[in-house]
């Protein structure tokens, strides 16, 4: 779990330097015969270079977490929670949605937050297996819940724009730990409830 941690001050502060990305973009651009040198294009590298730094970039957030007062012990879950990231074999996008959901502990968490850690570990160069323990990784650390289960539905361009090319086809990865892992009742009401 200090990996968690370590990656949280990681992502929290990363390091942009657009006119550098910019002139990069513009080489790689150049050497792959593309021309930047028509008013349509001459500004190209620099919104490769700004695009890029958007998808990966998230946005700092402070982890709100409560005591569960109520002793709320059924499950909570956010489903359908954009996700927006770069594969990192071949820097093309993936898209999709997580569900993120959580039997309480002693601590309940912000919703809106589910939707930030989904952000904070989407925005990097990822592979959607990772990223599914990243999260479920995080929610287990910061409010030792019962159990935790994350399921990721994505369409990966890197097999859609090219390689297969098979358009429309989607991933599905799931984390699943304490209750939501061992308990099939359960497992099998999480799963339901983001089907």
């Amino acid at each position: 779990m200090t990996q968690v941690f370590e990656l949280e001050r990681e992502l929290a502060s990363p390091a942009v330097d657009l006119a550098t990305a910019t002139r990069a973009a513009r080489d790689f651009l150049a050497a792959l015969g593309v021309p930047c040198d028509t008013e349509s294009t001459e500004r190209t590298p620099r919104r490769m270079a700004e695009a890029y730094a958007a998808m990966l970039t998230s946005r700092p957030f402070e982890a709100t977490t409560f005591p569960n007062d109520e002793a709320y012990d059924e499950l909570v879950v956010v489903r359908s929670i954009p996700v927006q990231s770069v594969c990192e074999h071949h820097f093309l996008p993936f898209t999709g949605v997580a569900h993120v959901g959580y039997l309480p502990g002693s601590r309940i968490v912000g919703l809106s937050k589910l939707a930030r850690v989904v952000e904070m570990y989407a925005r990097r160069p990822q592979v959607q297996e990772r990223l599914t323990q990243q999260i479920a990784d995080w929610v287990d650390l910061h409010l030792d819940p019962q159990g935790v289960g994350v399921v990721i539905e994505a369409e990966h361009a890197c097999m859609t724009l090219r390689g297969v090319q098979v358009a429309g086809t989607t991933t599905s990865t799931s984390a699943l730990r304490g209750q939501l892992r061992e308990s099939p009742a359960s497992r099998a009401e999480f799963l339901a409830s983001v089907r």
